[in-house]
């Protein structure tokens, strides 16, 4: 339910700054907002508890590319074509920060894009320590969409787990310090006008190095958890888990359950980590005395397994994967509230140029959601309905994830779907597809994700588009014989293939 909180959410606030915050790969479960019992993330808790926190947000799309060209553009990557890794954004389809640089806004991005290039109008201002795919080419093997190859650095998952600096933990150390910098100097220079900061970490995604003042809080706490459903014969068999867990293998290199531990505290120590990166840039916000004319919102690009299931990385429609945290805070949002209504990081396109004052470029760009973030705060809508889909790296065919009212449905292209009760059953633990009694659930859930889209149709067209990108670079056996990223370099970084 929605919990009611100090304030009344303003559905029209006043122009202000914004500061949007974005993690990469943060699991909603692995913050102490919501609810985890031994992950410490204070800052983050803090920014809950002076905003509002939605407890059902979900991506787009579960990884990286496709998840943040959906929210450039505030439109699901099958009306965008961003399909994969390997298929960046490039400025081709108008962003927020496009149409508020037309605007006359400074839009400010630092950190992680992932988008194919700076030399690419991507709609900032100013991009600052940027990181993009690699080669502007990116995950050149997930155009490959049958008989899946094996990765060949899935080790990285296991093997680089520990205490230490990573180049991610400096990039972001970077990443910080910049918007710091920023705050400081660049702010004052326009006062004049509402601006947009986009400050975006790579922490807590893999290598799970974590720095070992983050590390040994949790490596060696007898409460550390294994994962659920763990064990292989509890794990779940559906075919889609089955090529995606085939190709990249990372369970494989796990030898035995204190390599999962170490894994997980390395996890959980990056979760810290970035908290304490985040509670940097909002000191500084403090510090510069914003505070009463910026708004700041938090949230992630998409989630992370963490061996759940023998799972591991992203890519799949369970809420460790799918569901996002997601906080807004400043003048007008609802203080100390949570709301349980679904919403996606597509409702943040209007959401942000409605912040600062640019409330007719929402129907400009033809982004208007089933209902405003306001009006879900406000009360209702609980029969609203947010879509997640999937066309990426080790999957044979599209996925598309439903949420609304208390299920969870996913649907297949060849394969049988999943039905989960979240209200009954919210660890996932019960497939309710094949139950006789959930067949109308099944049926009605699957009109309406028909009535949003072909879901065999979207997965006709996109994996014609990788199979032309796939012969434009070879072929099969030259994506193949190219290799496997692990995960993108850092800016400065080469990039190690195998």
């Amino acid at each position: 339910m929605d919990v009611a909180g100090t304030a009344a959410w303003d559905q029209s606030p006043a122009a202000q700054n914004l500061v949007v915050i974005m993690s990469d790969e943060h699991s909603r479960h692995t913050a102490g907002c919501y609810g985890h019992d031994l992950v410490k993330t204070p800052f983050i808790d803090g920014l809950a508890r002076r905003g509002t926190k939605f407890n059902q947000a979900y991506t787009p799309s579960p990884v990286c590319v496709p998840a943040r060209a959906a929210f450039a553009a505030g439109k699901p990557v099958h009306q965008i074509g961003f399909w994969d890794n390997a298929t960046p954004y490039d400025g081709s389809v108008p962003s927020w920060h496009h149409r508020l640089r037309e605007l006359g806004h400074e839009v400010v991005s630092i950190g992680k894009l992932h988008f194919r290039s700076s030399d690419d109008d991507n709609g900032f201002s100013k991009e600052i320590l940027p990181m993009h795919v690699i080669e502007g080419k990116g995950d050149l093997m997930g155009l490959v969409r049958d008989d899946l190859p094996k990765r060949g650095l899935s080790w990285k998952m296991a093997r680089l787990a520990g205490p230490g600096e990573s180049p991610y933990t400096l990039y972001d150390r970077q990443i910080a310090s910049e918007a710091i910098k920023w705050l400081h100097e660049d702010a004052p220079r326009h006062a004049d006008r509402p601006w947009v900061l986009f400050v975006s970490f790579v922490s807590p995604h893999f290598p799970l190095t974590a720095p070992p003042e983050h590390y040994y809080r949790y490596r060696h706490d007898p409460r550390l958890p294994m994962p659920k459903l763990y064990r292989r014969e509890h794990r779940p068999m559906h075919p889609f888990l089955k090529d995606y867990a085939d190709s990249f293998d990372y369970d494989a290199h796990f030898a035995d359950d204190d390599a999962v531990r170490n894994a997980i505290a390395g996890y959980f120590g990056l979760c810290s980590f970035l908290d304490e990166q985040i509670g940097r840039v909002l000191g500084a916000i403090e510090a510069c005395s914003l505070t009463d004319r910026t708004r700041v919102v938090y949230t992630s690009d998409h989630g992370d397994n963490l061996g759940a299931r023998g799972l591991w990385g992203k890519s799949t429609f369970y809420e460790e994967s799918v569901g996002v945290p997601l906080v807004v805070a400043g003048q007008g949002i609802a203080a100390n509230r949570e709301v349980d209504t679904p919403v996606s990081l597509l409702d943040l396109c209007p959401f942000i140029l409605d912040c600062v004052g640019e409330h007719a470029a929402i129907e400009d760009m033809g982004i208007a959601g089933e209902a405003p973030l306001g009006e879900v705060v406000s009360g209702g809508h609980a029969d609203r309905v947010v879509l997640s889909e999937y066309h990426g790296m080790g999957s044979t065919t599209a996925g598309y994830m439903v949420r609304s009212g208390r299920f969870k449905f996913v649907y297949y292209v060849g394969y049988p779907p999943q039905l989960f009760d979240l209200q009954e059953d919210p660890e996932e633990l019960v497939d309710l597809a094949g139950e006789p009694e959930h067949r109308g659930t099944v049926e009605r859930y699957e009109q309406l994700l028909r009535a949003r889209l072909d879901p065999e149709e979207v997965d006709r067209l996109a994996k014609q588009s990788q199979a032309e990108l796939m012969q434009r670079h070879g072929g099969r056996e030259a994506v193949i014989a190219r290799g496997d990223l692990g995960f993108s370099p850092a800016p400065g970084i080469s990039p190690e293939f195998g």
